[in-house]
């Protein structure tokens, strides 16, 4: 039996029906519940009540039930398509940032949605100027490290 008040019990949960009666009663910790449901249930069965989590109006719960998304995605590579749409809805900022970037590392790319084939691409290339970005900024600290020091 789950203890909702204190969270006992919830990694355990594999009864769509247990996390749809807590949703009825307003019980918490519900971003938790909705990520054992993603390790312990079909993709199917499981992702209705994921994309209820992420409306929770709690902000660390809904952090959790985007974690439970890129759980989905990290165990079965595939999401559905009503996940797909929270993660677009949500976009990077936030709490749906590390989901994403899970979903861009285990679906395949053939699998993914153009808007998220798209995202790939424009974050790879952020990334890729964030690097170069970091080496120029390390190499100009350096020299200024080493010039101070002739210089001493």
């Amino acid at each position: 039996m789950v203890d909702w008040k204190t969270g006992d019990g919830v990694s355990g949960i594999a009864d769509p029906a247990e996390v749809d009666a807590a949703f009825e009663r307003g019980e918490w910790p519900l971003g938790t519940a909705v990520i054992a449901l993603a390790f312990n249930c079909s993709l199917e069965e499981a992702s209705p009540r994921i994309v209820r989590a992420t409306r929770l109006p709690d902000r660390h719960q809904r952090w959790f039930a985007f974690t439970a998304v890129a759980v989905a995605a990290r165990l079965n590579g595939a999401l559905t398509p009503e996940l797909y749409a929270v993660l677009r809805a949500a976009g990077l900022q936030g709490t749906a940032e590390d989901a994403i970037r899970d979903t861009l590392t285990f679906v395949p790319y053939r699998d993914l949605p153009p808007w998220l084939k798209r995202m790939r691409l424009r974050l790879a290339v952020v990334d890729k100027l964030d690097y170069w970005r970091l080496v120029v900024t390390y190499a100009a600290e350096d020299a200024w490290k080493a010039l101070r020091r002739r210089r001493s």
